[in-house]
């Protein structure tokens, strides 16, 4: 048990970059308190001793404004960041360095008697306020995004946001040529469409991609209508207009050349 609790404290160092020292973790870190807590609630549970087992797990929670029912599995390394308003029912089962943000429910849909809490696998991630909800597996490697109410099953190394929850693609390629020019515009104009995440799209990142995307061709089509009005000999003024790479944004979307523009 002694092993198990300088585990649950070394794993704090290395999830949480606010985490000074071992004393201010075993002091001032709830997550840390309920696990602790429910490690001797649920021994004793296991042996048979339940009414006590529920009075820890009721103190616990009245300390530490986390709810873990005494019946629930934990594994090693499981680390719980702020942690005020976690549930965790009694069947839920959790494997070994998981991480759970404040809010989150592993809860049941049923009253009736077995299995009816989620099943976490190794590794898994699950972002604040985030329900998770009935007898599912959500495999190892997996992230549950913030708020998101999660009623299906969710493969490994997947992520899934929204609500009703839903699987969303894992990566953005850069490798890929249009990335690279959309990421390279983005830039210019101030805007990081992977600010927040790059497996984690929404609909405005979306649209602002498709955006950047539309940009880039306008601006393909007006130097090649440029050169061919050139080739016809009119003379065309590009006084005043600067390039992308020569402005920025500024004072709330005012576009302002950063030097002179020069003449194409």
């Amino acid at each position: 048990m002694l092993s198990r609790f300088k585990e649950d404290l070394a794993c704090v160092f290395e999830r949480d970059p606010a985490a000074r020292t071992h004393l201010e973790v075993a002091l001032n870190y709830p997550g840390v308190h309920a696990i602790w807590f429910h490690r001797i609630a649920h021994a004793l549970w296991t042996r048979g001793w339940k009414g006590l087992a529920r009075f820890i797990s009721t103190f616990s929670r009245w300390l530490t404004g986390i709810e873990i029912h005494p019946g629930a599995s934990i594994g090693r390394r499981f680390f719980i960041d702020h942690g005020m308003g976690v549930v965790i029912g009694e069947t839920a089962l959790i494997g070994n360095d998981c991480t759970l943000y404040h809010g989150v429910t592993l809860g049941g849909t049923t009253w009736q008697k077995g299995k009816r809490h989620p099943t976490l696998g190794d590794n898994v991630v699950v972002g604040a306020g985030a329900k998770v909800l009935g007898p599912i597996l959500i495999d190892d490697n997996a992230r549950v995004g913030s708020n998101a109410v999660v009623v299906k099953p969710v493969p490994a190394n997947a992520t899934v946001v929204g609500i009703p929850g839903r699987v969303i693609e894992a990566k953005v390629d850069m490798s890929d040529d249009q990335e690279r020019r959309r990421q390279a515009i983005a830039e210019k104009i101030g805007f990081d469409a992977y600010g927040t995440s790059t497996d984690m799209p929404d609909p405005e990142a979306h649209a602002i991609n498709c955006m950047l995307d539309h940009i880039q061709a306008m601006d393909k089509r007006m130097d090649s209508l440029c050169y061919s009005i050139r080739q016809l000999g009119v003379a065309i003024d590009d006084e005043g207009l600067p390039t992308l790479a020569d402005c920025e944004i500024r004072n709330g979307g005012e576009l302002k050349p950063s030097e002179p523009p020069k003449p194409l």
